[in-house]
């Protein structure tokens, strides 16, 4: 029962990883641009992101929100890590979930 809910979760963040689906991620690469965890781990130090909130999703009616797909982290990634040896904490905008 543990492994297989290990197991979830590292499918659930697979998928929350793909924040908008291969195929905008995909256009973002097209138009020689990154995803936003691609601009983070270009600039922290190395293996040091740490994700927060990953499977966050929004609660908001207004706009017609309410309506469209849910996506694991709503478009935004944040965490804290490393540069040069200090700690930070950021946040990035992912333009593959809804233009960001």
């Amino acid at each position: 029962m543990e492994q297989e809910k290990i197991s979830e979760l590292r499918i659930k963040r697979e998928e929350a990883k793909l924040g908008g689906g291969e195929k905008r991620i995909e256009a973002q690469h097209s138009k020689g641009k990154l995803t936003a965890r691609e601009r983070i781990n270009i600039l922290v130090d190395e293996d040091s992101f740490e994700e927060f909130d990953m499977f966050f999703e929004h609660r908001c009616t207004d706009f017609g929100m309410d309506k469209k797909t849910k996506i694991p982290g709503d478009g935004v990634v944040t965490g804290c890590a490393t540069i040069d040896g200090r700690i930070i904490y950021l946040y990035a905008q992912d333009f593959t979930v809804s233009g960001g």
